[in-house]
């Protein structure tokens, strides 16, 4: 299900249940988002430093718990990614949410909660956060379109298309996030339900064979062959390795060969400042062709 749409003097809550950031950037996003016309609260943990986490795991708990439980809060931005939802996300009771359900945004550690919150039924929106948010031009597709969905105005996403796009056209519920993230979770109860399902990842600062290594297990573990289709988005900060003998586009491409759903690649989402928000767990349709790819929400 989707939650609510936001309306004029809905109140958004910021909060950050993984690393620590500088509140400067929770300023920022408060600007833009009171611009919008909602009221804007903080948790109370959100500018917390405890080493490189935002509070220790009961204060992110905490200011998560209460956001969730929250009637008034109609949406919940994440200040930031990093690392720390993993210590925190089974001591969270989502029973109040499920009977409320309001959107949730975020991105890289925060796929933790975009798997919990997807495995209930509900969207949430992978997309920009504090930072970003902060830095972008108010005019950019990502702010816009993050806007757009709050309010109830859905994209279709087109993009060019690239060397490895494989022909088709697929509908299925849209999961996923971070592939590192994802992998982490495999095996527990926060592991996703993939079966004709469009699997979209997107990852940072891995190697290669690091990679490789996470898709493989996708592969060997009956999981690509599952899917309905396929959404590469962006592999930031992965650098080539010639010794791999295939580009990482390329050995994602042969991980999935055997199978005959629709694949793109290059999607504009993931650690970049062209983070296009998409929304997990909603309906939608791929198209793929070699001149383009299409995300239809």
């Amino acid at each position: 299900m989707t939650p609510p749409f936001l309306k004029p003097n809905d109140q958004i809550r910021i909060i950050s249940p993984s690393g620590s950031i500088d509140p400067e950037y929770i300023d920022g996003a408060k600007n833009i988002l009171t611009g919008w016309g909602f009221k804007v609260t903080e948790g109370q943990y959100a500018r917390s430093e405890y080493g490189r986490f935002a509070g220790t795991p009961e204060q992110r708990a905490a200011d998560l718990q209460q956001a969730l439980d929250d009637t008034d809060v109609k949406a919940i931005m994440c200040s930031r990614g990093g690392y720390g939802a993993a210590q925190i996300i089974d001591r969270i009771d989502f029973t109040g949410f499920i009977t409320s359900p309001k959107w949730l945004i975020g991105f890289s550690d925060i796929t933790i909660l975009h798997n919990a919150i997807s495995n209930m039924g509900i969207a949430s929106i992978h997309g920009i956060m504090a930072k970003q948010l902060t830095e972008l031009p108010v005019e950019s597709e990502q702010v816009k379109n993050l806007r757009g969905i709050l309010t109830g105005n859905f994209p279709a996403y087109t993009i060019q298309g690239e060397e490895y796009n494989r022909i088709g056209q697929a509908q299925g519920k849209l999961i996923g996030g971070n592939l590192s993230v994802l992998m982490g979770l495999r095996g527990s109860q926060y592991d996703l339900t993939y079966k004709n399902a469009i699997l979209f990842i997107e990852d940072i600062g891995e190697k290669p064979y690091q990679i490789d290594r996470m898709i493989q297990n996708l592969r060997f573990s009956g999981v690509l062959e599952q899917l309905s289709g396929l959404v590469l988005g962006q592999f930031s900060e992965c650098d080539e390795d010639p010794l791999m003998m295939q580009s990482i586009s390329g050995l994602i491409f042969d991980a999935v060969k055997d199978y005959d759903y629709p694949v793109g690649f290059n999607f504009p989402a993931g650690h970049v400042d062209s983070n296009f928000p998409i929304i997990i767990g909603a309906n939608v349709t791929l198209r793929v062709t070699k001149n383009s790819t299409e995300l239809i929400f």
